[in-house]
């Protein structure tokens, strides 16, 4: 089953504000975010082949890279920096940082490129997206402005507070001693993050108050995810199921895009350190279509209409870190881009142009883009990391079999962490390959991506034997 709808929120300008929605059956949703400002958009025009520079060289890199380049619309696709995986679809620019703002927009000016699509939240949130605007290039990612939804933890809570979106409660701290008060007063168990980017890292899940304690004097003493942690949030440790729902905003509209679960944990049955994701399927069972309503009514449209008003259009793709809760759902975090390893299993999963859906965002043109398409399969990706991650882990370790991997019915794998030396490929990070199986079900999705990892000849990396289960206990 289709679990993503497929038309958009179109914001206009007729009375007062307020926020009205019309549901028609599945996959046929229509409504208005009402603003004080017109929005005229219109279908992206056809032309010529379009070049497109990718910025990043993860696993989400590599899945955006291969959706882009068989896209009728691409004539050539850069990555910078790229990564062992997209040689052959891709010009890697490797001498070209995703987080040098100044080489990015350089390279996108010397390759005459017509579309930049920013990958990592770094880039976004120190204003790429800006520079690239000031040279008339156009970019599918927020602007710095935008970006701060997932830049600043205490500006995104904030956020939530000021416009009635559902989710913890939670105070901001600078001080331990005031933390560690506040922690006694609310109790265990208890959430401690770092208010800025932490490399998807800066979450502690606390059990106790001594876990908090620790966790605060780690972040604003020990500088464990360094500036990031100046300031911490404190806030309430929701119970539920969580997911991950992503929907397309291009300042004028709102798309639903779809859904997906991961597993941040780097053991089996959830337990060890968090990480930056250790697998990853589409669709997640728990976001019905009745959900997804619900989150683009609560979630979604107010916080376009949110940005709107507070002068900061957002112009992207919009993550929405949800959490089923007895009470209703609330939202855990925004992010400001795709999320790896979910984009593997998105990508996967679309069969609409995907470099189309990004120009008509980023051009202001999604009104009228034409509905989304998926195909009915389910992906799962399996993360194939290094021994030792999230903690130390050594690179150069000798990587063989991924054509074989790549070969089996229904798998991909795509690269993150890996280089070519001496001839082979070689890890050279923590997370290093996602392997992705699409199939009917989830339970086939992840039947043959287990059976690519399996493939893989790699004695140095480990996996988590167990992605997917939650979904696999629904079916």
């Amino acid at each position: 089953m289709d679990f993503a709808m497929t038309r958009s929120v179109r914001m206009e300008r007729r009375r007062p504000a307020f926020v009205e929605s019309v549901w028609g059956g599945f996959g046929g949703m229509r409504g208005r975010i009402v603003c004080p400002r017109r929005f005229v958009v219109r279908c992206a025009a056809e032309g010529d082949g379009m070049s497109v520079l990718v910025v990043g060289s993860g696993g989400r890199e590599h899945a955006l890279v291969s959706s882009i380049a068989a896209s009728k619309k691409c004539s050539k696709v850069f990555a910078a920096p790229g990564n062992v995986g997209m040689e052959g679809i891709a010009e890697l620019l490797p001498g070209v940082s995703a987080e040098s703002i100044d080489d990015v927009v350089q390279s996108a000016v010397s390759n005459s490129v017509d579309l930049v699509v920013v990958g990592p939240e770094v880039p976004l949130v120190n204003g790429l997206v800006d520079e690239l605007e000031k040279k008339n290039i156009k970019a599918f990612g927020p602007k710095s402005d935008a970006a701060v939804l997932e830049g600043s933890k205490s500006f995104m809570k904030d956020f939530l507070k000021r416009h009635n979106i559902p989710t913890a409660w939670y105070e901001r701290f600078t001080s331990p001693e005031e933390a560690k008060a506040f922690v006694r007063s609310k109790g265990a168990p208890i959430v401690v993050k770092a208010d800025g980017l932490a490399a998807g890292k800066g979450v502690i899940l606390a059990q106790t108050i001594e876990e908090a304690d620790k966790a605060i004097d780690d972040m604003l003493l020990g500088k464990i995810f360094g500036d990031a942690g100046d300031a911490i949030i404190v806030e309430e440790f929701l119970v539920g199921e969580e997911a991950s729902f992503f929907a397309i905003l291009d300042g004028e509209s709102a798309v639903p895009f779809a859904s997906a679960q991961d597993h941040k944990a780097a053991y089996d049955g959830d337990s060890g350190p968090n990480t930056g994701g250790m697998g990853s399927y589409s669709p997640a069972p728990i976001c019905s279509p009745e959900a997804e309503r619900l989150i683009m009514d609560t979630v979604v449209i107010p916080t376009a209409k949110g940005m709107v008003l507070e002068g900061r259009s957002y112009r992207g793709v919009l993550f929405c870190g949800m959490m089923f809760t007895e009470d209703g759902l609330k939202v855990l975090e925004f992010n400001v881009r795709f999320g790896d390893p979910e984009c593997q299993v998105l990508c996967s999963r679309l069969e609409s142009d995907l470099l189309e859906l990004l120009d008509a965002t980023a051009t202001g043109k999604l009104e009228d883009s034409e509905p989304l398409k998926w195909r009915k399969d389910a992906a799962m990706v399996v993360v194939m990391a290094t021994e030792g991650y999230p903690g130390k882990y050594a690179k150069g370790s000798v990587i063989r079999k991924l054509e074989d991997a790549n070969a089996l019915e229904g798998v991909q794998v795509f690269h993150a962490g890996t280089a070519r030396k001496d001839g082979e490929i070689v890890a050279n990070g923590g997370r290093v390959l996602g392997v992705t199986g699409t199939g009917p079900s989830i339970a086939v999705a992840q039947e043959r991506a287990y059976k690519g990892v399996e493939m893989v000849d790699w004695p140095e990396g480990f996996y988590r034997k167990d992605i997917g289960w939650r979904a696999l206990a629904r079916e």
